[in-house]
């Protein structure tokens, strides 16, 4: 897959493409991204996903922003799964945001990924104030000559596929309800970094993961964690959130107690694949309170393996 950034220049071949945030890359987005592969295939052109970084959302009110599912380095993994071609990641900024709806489909989408299929949803917003949406795309098309697509809503149990519903489920503690909503476990991901020990001072050493935007879900979770570099799978005890008894307002942080497992390795990439939920973060009277907490945790996460193989 080839992994595109910056302004988008003429002359790159003719695409079927599809655009959005697909934040989590959920059920839904993947049934976009099958029907832009087949549809590819089938005119014998290249697959194109346009997406935005940061999400625009964030960009203008980053305080109320949801929270993020997905980085952009595990949504680019899961369209290399999905068989896209290309994808090209538009930096969201001023420039971007003030682009007229009109312009949008003229520079960028006509001349600059050389479209010549379309896919979105009906309720598809975009261009400066969000003034474009599927009729004028559809009068572009006819003007233009490229063929346009609407996507169905895509549901699970009588429930809208969204990612505002992963998110609700997330905050929930509610694992099994996500991963149908996602068609896997919901996982997050980053390089080890070096952290204050306090873990390692308790007898419950952690891999630490700083986390730069507000995670969807908090407390305590038995996981799988994957060491990118050697595909080692472990079994671990995680904690994500702010760490109310070490330090009050702290930044969220997502700490991985590994089982039966001491190498050092900082700066390597982990991912985590959450399970079960344990329990919510909270602030004890205490480290030896803490300890105590987590040599539970420990346990009720080995008893979770012992009885799921």
């Amino acid at each position: 897959m080839v992994v595109t950034h910056g302004s988008i220049l003429p002359g790159s071949g003719r695409h079927a493409a599809t655009v959005g945030n697909f934040d989590g890359v959920h059920l839904g987005h993947r049934a976009m991204l099958d029907r832009t592969v087949r549809q590819a295939r089938a005119m014998g052109i290249r697959s194109c996903v346009l997406t935005f970084e940061p999400h625009p959302r964030e960009f203008f009110s980053p305080r109320e922003a949801p929270a993020r599912l997905t980085r952009l380095r595990d949504k680019l993994e899961l369209f290399v799964d999905a068989g896209i071609d290309r994808v090209h990641v538009a930096r969201f900024d001023a420039r971007l945001a003030s682009v007229t709806a009109e312009r949008f489909v003229d520079e960028v989408l006509c001349r600059g990924l050389g479209l010549a299929w379309l896919l979105v949803g009906r309720d598809f917003r975009f261009g400066a104030r969000r003034a474009g949406d599927y009729a004028l795309l559809e009068r572009a098309a006819g003007e233009r000559g490229f063929a346009l697509e609407a996507m169905p809503d895509v549901t699970h149990d009588a429930e809208r596929v969204s990612s505002s519903a992963v998110r609700a489920a997330l905050a929930a503690g509610d694992l099994a309800r996500a991963a149908r909503l996602l068609g896997r476990r919901f996982r997050m991901s980053g390089r080890v970094a070096h952290g204050e020990r306090l873990g390692r001072s308790l007898g419950f050493p952690t891999a630490n993961i700083v986390l730069r935007r507000r995670p969807p879900l908090d407390g305590v979770f038995v996981v799988e964690a994957e060491l990118e570099e050697t595909h080692a799978r472990l079994r671990g005890a995680a904690s994500v959130g702010r760490r109310p008894t070490v330090q009050a307002n702290a930044a969220p942080l997502l700490e991985v107690h590994l089982l039966d497992f001491d190498a050092r390795i900082y700066g390597k990439h982990l991912r985590v694949t959450f399970l079960e939920k344990l329990r919510d973060q909270e602030k004890y009277n205490g480290l030896d309170a803490l300890r105590a907490a987590i040599a539970r945790d420990v346990e009720r996460t080995r008893e979770y393996f012992r009885n799921h193989g």
